[in-house]
Formats: structure tokens, sequence, C-alpha cells
């Protein structure tokens, strides 16, 4: 998978990441088909039964869109109706990168299959337009082969930066769209809006993390390298390049709120221990990014990261301690009196 997230502090709130490869390689901007790192191996996919879980129906598109919402839902997230507009955007999207070879969320006009430069154009081309003075939309994208579209959501939530788009509490409605090439190579886009004001979420104040109190069978490791920009950044953390860390622990809140974490109070460990296991926090303040996509982390989520994979069959503790503040999206700033947060879960591992 290929990904980018891009966050742009303005009134029309955008998220976009991308994610796209046969072998689930993350990138910046789409670029490049570098298949190094493969996360998964396709052979080894296939999400296990759980309670509630949606039927599997074989259509990349609509399972992967379930997939999103069945863990939307145990995070006491809303469920996002698909509509059939976005689903058309989306589709288009999936079709112009299989008939260009190519994976990226900006289309070329002229070039075959050309349905809108960006997905806003894309959404109005189907029919969707959105108001002129309140919206938010994200999209993320995967290429993958062989891979269920429950798989394919799934690695995307695996995915730290582009998780935090899939979480969004605040948006409204969703579509999505696979298409396959002729080598195999399936593309699935999935879009998520809300229109005309933001959703609900989920309160202002509260948070929701992931992966989420007593849950089960939470995969042991995260390929980084595979992500771009890469969350253990290697200018920072030369001696984790090549290896694999432990899997993405999250926290989210509505995008009109903004979350602040020090390191030290933001852990995870092993039940039955006093020693949080060394980790990296990604946050607004601590994660500044690049140049070109500088604060890949949203104001309103924080995630840690531990630099070793996770003990397999393995119960661990998430302690959680920061401040949660409104926040004005034009400046990022808290524009209400940040107010504690204390939070404290389990989850146990394959």
């Amino acid at each position: 998978m290929w990904g980018v997230l891009m966050l742009r502090p303005q009134r029309n709130f955008q998220i976009l990441a991308i994610a796209a490869s046969a072998a689930l390689l993350l990138t910046a901007c789409g670029g490049g088909d570098n298949a190094a790192n493969p996360s998964t191996s396709p052979s080894t996919q296939q999400q296990p039964p759980e309670v509630g879980a949606p039927g599997m129906t074989g259509d990349i598109a609509t399972d992967g869109f379930n997939w999103f919402n069945f863990r939307r839902q145990q995070l006491a997230l809303p469920a996002l109706p698909r509509n059939g507009l976005i689903d058309a955007a989306a589709r288009g999207h999936s079709n112009y990168q299989v008939l260009n070879n190519t994976i990226t969320h900006d289309q070329t006009t002229g070039n075959p299959g050309f349905t809108g430069k960006d997905i806003r154009e894309r959404l109005a081309a189907a029919g969707y337009m959105l108001s002129p003075t309140s919206f938010a939309f994200g999209e993320v994208i995967s290429k993958t082969s062989g891979l269920t579209g429950f798989d394919n959501a799934d690695e995307l939530i695996r995915a730290i930066y582009h998780r935090f788009v899939i979480f969004e509490p605040m948006f409204k409605e969703g579509g999505a769209g696979a298409a396959t090439a002729s080598n195999g190579a399936t593309y699935f886009t999935t879009d998520f809006v809300a229109n005309n004001g933001f959703g609900p979420g989920i309160g202002a104040g509260q948070i929701v993390g992931y992966p989420f109190d007593q849950q089960q069978r939470i995969a042991t490791s995260f390929d980084h390298g595979t992500e771009t920009p890469d969350p253990v950044p290697p200018s920072l953390y030369p001696q984790y390049q090549g290896m694999s860390v432990g899997y993405p622990v999250s926290v989210h809140a509505n995008l009109t709120q903004r979350i602040d974490v020090a390191s030290q109070n933001f852990t995870i460990m092993p039940i039955g221990s006093t020693t949080p296991l060394p980790a990296l926090l990604l946050s607004y303040a601590t994660d500044p990014g690049s140049a070109s996509e500088p604060h890949p982390t949203p104001i309103s989520a924080a995630a840690i990261i531990p630099l070793t994979p996770l003990a397999a069959n393995t119960r661990y503790q998430v302690r959680f301690s920061g401040t949660i503040c409104s926040a004005d999206i034009d400046t990022n700033l808290c524009s209400s009196a940040p107010v504690a947060l204390t939070r404290s879960w389990t989850f146990t591992t394959r």
C-alpha cells in the first residue's frame, strides 16, 4: 500500500490518505513502485469470524466498507451510511488508477478515465455537491493482490496515518469502489464525507481508543517502513530501519477537538509488568512531519508505536493521561481551556 495523510487547516476540513501496493506498501503522494518490506502475506490473510461481524460478500468494495463500519461501531463511532453518488466517485477513481497503472489521489486531465483532479471534483462529477461553507472529507486507497475486502480494510486500519482518517468520528456518510487490472491487482477506494455540517461524532471532551478495551486477536507487529511518511523516521530512529515495530495504539476525538499528551503519560505494558514498553509518541505537537507533509498526525488524535513487536497471545495494559480542548480548525489552537482526560484499557494479541 502507498499512503499519505494530508490535513489542511481551513474551514473546509480535508483528510486525505492513500494506500496501495501488491505487497501492502505505504508511501507518500502515491509515488514509486518499490514492493520491499511487505507487511503481510496474502496467503495468511482473511479475517477470522467475530461476533457481530458482517458476512463476506466477495465484493472488495462492499466488504471493505462494511469492515470499516464494523470496527467503527465497536468503538461506539457512528456507522456511515453508504451513498451511491460517493460510491460512483470512489469507483471512478479506482477505474482511473487501473487504466493509468498509477497510485494517486490526484488525476491528470486528459488521461483515460479522468473524472476530476481531486476528491472534491470527483464527488461533483458524480453529482455529489459539497456545501460551500461546512464540510469534511477523507480518502483511503489500497492496491492489493489476493486479499479480501475485509483484509484490505484491516491493513489500512493497522497503518496509523490511515487509521486517523478511518476513525474520524464526525464523518456522516461514505462510499467505496473497486476495480481490478488484468494482472489481478485490485484498487480499493473509500471516500468519507461530512456535508452541510459535521456529524455528531462522540461528544465534546470524549475519546475512543484502538485497539478497544478487551479486544482480542490484535496483530503483534507493524512494518513501519511500508508507510510514508514513515511513522518511525530513519533520521530519528536509524536502529529500527528494516525492522518491524509493535502494533500502533491510538486515541481519537472529534475533528473539532485537540488532544495533547506527553510520552510518559501514554504507555503500554504487559499485564503484570510495571515497566512501560519503549514507544514513539505521535501527536500534532510531536510529529512535525516534513516541509511537503507537515503534521501528519491531526490535532484530534494521538498514537504510540511500541518500538519492538508485541508478544503473541499476551494481554496488554494501555494508560492515557492528557488534555482535550475545543479547537479552531483554522489555527489548530485551543479555543477553550484544556480539560484533563484519563483512560485505561486492555487488549490481547494473537
